[in-house]
Protein backbone atom coordinates (compact mmCIF):
# COMPACT_ATOMS: atom_id res chain seq x y z
CA UNK A 1 0.00 0.00 0.00
CA UNK A 2 1.56 3.44 -1.08
CA UNK A 3 0.93 6.74 0.59
CA UNK A 4 -0.86 9.14 -0.92
CA UNK A 5 -0.36 12.48 0.29
CA UNK A 6 -4.12 13.57 0.54
CA UNK A 7 -4.44 10.23 3.25
CA UNK A 8 -4.35 10.27 6.99
CA UNK A 9 -1.24 8.48 7.27
CA UNK A 10 1.31 10.65 6.26
CA UNK A 11 5.36 10.68 6.60
CA UNK A 12 6.42 12.88 9.91
CA UNK A 13 10.54 13.94 8.47
CA UNK A 14 11.63 15.73 11.87
CA UNK A 15 15.45 14.97 12.58
CA UNK A 16 16.11 13.80 15.76
CA UNK A 17 18.91 16.00 17.15
CA UNK A 18 19.19 14.40 20.81
CA UNK A 19 21.73 11.99 20.01
CA UNK A 20 23.91 14.76 17.97
CA UNK A 21 23.63 16.74 21.27
CA UNK A 22 24.88 13.81 23.68
CA UNK A 23 27.85 13.08 21.35
CA UNK A 24 28.50 17.02 20.93
CA UNK A 25 28.55 17.03 25.27
CA UNK A 26 30.56 13.65 25.43
CA UNK A 27 33.76 15.31 23.36
CA UNK A 28 33.74 18.45 25.32
CA UNK A 29 33.76 17.09 28.08
CA UNK A 30 36.61 14.82 26.77
CA UNK A 31 38.29 17.94 25.80
CA UNK A 32 37.74 20.33 29.12
CA UNK A 33 39.70 17.22 31.13
CA UNK A 34 42.32 16.46 28.72
CA UNK A 35 42.97 20.56 27.62
CA UNK A 36 44.92 20.78 30.70
CA UNK A 37 47.20 17.75 30.40
CA UNK A 38 48.24 18.89 27.32
CA UNK A 39 50.19 22.23 28.65
CA UNK A 40 54.08 21.16 28.87
CA UNK A 41 55.97 22.59 31.71
CA UNK A 42 59.88 22.21 32.18
CA UNK A 43 60.15 20.02 35.89
CA UNK A 44 61.71 22.32 38.04
CA UNK A 45 61.56 22.15 41.62
CA UNK A 46 62.01 26.28 42.78
CA UNK A 47 64.11 26.77 45.93
CA UNK A 48 61.47 28.93 48.83
CA UNK A 49 62.64 32.76 49.78
CA UNK A 50 60.55 34.49 52.02
CA UNK A 51 61.42 38.35 50.88
CA UNK A 52 60.14 38.71 47.61
CA UNK A 53 57.35 40.21 45.59
CA UNK A 54 54.37 38.25 44.08
CA UNK A 55 55.22 36.77 40.75
CA UNK A 56 52.94 38.69 37.66
CA UNK A 57 50.70 36.43 35.58
CA UNK A 58 51.27 37.67 31.88
CA UNK A 59 50.97 35.08 28.97
CA UNK A 60 53.99 37.01 27.31
CA UNK A 61 56.46 36.79 29.77
CA UNK A 62 60.24 35.36 29.14
CA UNK A 63 61.43 32.65 30.94
CA UNK A 64 64.50 30.98 31.16
CA UNK A 65 64.20 27.52 32.71
CA UNK A 66 67.41 25.46 34.43
CA UNK A 67 66.55 22.22 35.25
CA UNK A 68 68.16 19.99 38.07
CA UNK A 69 70.61 18.55 35.24
CA UNK A 70 71.35 22.37 34.21
CA UNK A 71 69.77 22.20 30.86
CA UNK A 72 68.46 24.97 29.36
CA UNK A 73 64.74 26.41 28.01
CA UNK A 74 63.36 29.53 26.59
CA UNK A 75 59.91 28.89 27.21
CA UNK A 76 59.59 25.51 27.48
CA UNK A 77 61.65 25.20 24.20
CA UNK A 78 65.43 23.15 24.95
CA UNK A 79 67.99 25.11 24.06
CA UNK A 80 72.03 24.71 24.21
CA UNK A 81 73.98 27.32 26.17
CA UNK A 82 75.13 28.67 22.70
CA UNK A 83 71.79 29.21 21.49
CA UNK A 84 70.41 30.69 24.92
CA UNK A 85 70.88 34.36 24.28
CA UNK A 86 69.68 34.85 20.95
CA UNK A 87 66.51 32.74 21.67
CA UNK A 88 65.94 35.11 24.38
CA UNK A 89 66.74 37.89 22.21
CA UNK A 90 64.09 36.74 19.88
CA UNK A 91 61.30 36.55 22.54
CA UNK A 92 62.07 39.90 23.80
CA UNK A 93 61.73 40.92 20.52
CA UNK A 94 57.91 39.59 20.33
CA UNK A 95 56.96 41.35 24.30
CA UNK A 96 56.51 44.80 25.57
CA UNK A 97 57.78 42.79 28.59
CA UNK A 98 61.86 43.34 28.63
CA UNK A 99 62.00 41.04 31.88
CA UNK A 100 63.73 37.89 31.92
CA UNK A 101 62.46 35.43 34.30
CA UNK A 102 64.76 32.80 35.38
CA UNK A 103 63.33 29.61 36.96
CA UNK A 104 66.07 27.77 38.30
CA UNK A 105 65.85 24.07 40.01
CA UNK A 106 66.96 24.09 43.43
CA UNK A 107 69.03 20.73 42.62
CA UNK A 108 70.86 22.71 39.76
CA UNK A 109 74.20 23.46 39.91
CA UNK A 110 74.63 27.06 40.86
CA UNK A 111 77.35 27.82 37.73
CA UNK A 112 74.53 26.62 35.38
CA UNK A 113 72.61 29.44 36.66
CA UNK A 114 75.42 31.85 36.95
CA UNK A 115 76.17 31.17 33.46
CA UNK A 116 72.90 31.87 32.25
CA UNK A 117 72.64 35.16 34.06
CA UNK A 118 76.16 36.14 32.72
CA UNK A 119 74.80 35.36 29.59
CA UNK A 120 72.34 37.45 29.44
CA UNK A 121 73.98 40.58 31.04
CA UNK A 122 76.54 40.03 28.31
CA UNK A 123 74.13 40.61 25.87
CA UNK A 124 73.21 44.04 27.23
CA UNK A 125 69.77 42.28 28.88
CA UNK A 126 69.72 44.04 32.12
CA UNK A 127 65.92 43.36 33.60
CA UNK A 128 66.50 40.09 35.23
CA UNK A 129 64.17 37.92 38.00
CA UNK A 130 64.29 34.98 39.99
CA UNK A 131 61.38 33.09 40.15
CA UNK A 132 61.03 31.35 43.65
CA UNK A 133 58.73 30.02 45.91
CA UNK A 134 57.24 31.45 49.00
CA UNK A 135 58.64 30.30 51.95
CA UNK A 136 56.21 29.34 54.89
CA UNK A 137 55.74 31.86 57.75
CA UNK A 138 56.01 30.50 61.20
CA UNK A 139 52.08 29.19 61.18
CA UNK A 140 53.12 26.89 57.95
CA UNK A 141 51.19 29.11 55.25
CA UNK A 142 52.64 30.33 52.74
CA UNK A 143 52.76 34.09 52.86
CA UNK A 144 51.22 36.07 49.27
CA UNK A 145 48.36 35.62 46.79
CA UNK A 146 47.43 32.89 44.74
CA UNK A 147 50.45 32.80 42.14
CA UNK A 148 52.50 29.71 42.96
CA UNK A 149 55.55 31.86 42.76
CA UNK A 150 57.47 34.89 43.65
CA UNK A 151 60.10 37.29 42.28
CA UNK A 152 63.14 39.14 43.01
CA UNK A 153 64.64 41.47 40.35
CA UNK A 154 68.63 42.13 40.10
Amino acid sequence: MGMNPGSSGSLKADINVTPLVDVMLVLLIIMMVIAPMLIQRVAVTLPEARHSVEKPDTARQTIVAIDSGSRFYVNLIPVTADDLVPRVQRALADTNEKVVYVKGDKDAKYSAIMDAMDALRKAQIENIALITERKPDQNGKKTGGRQPGSVSRF
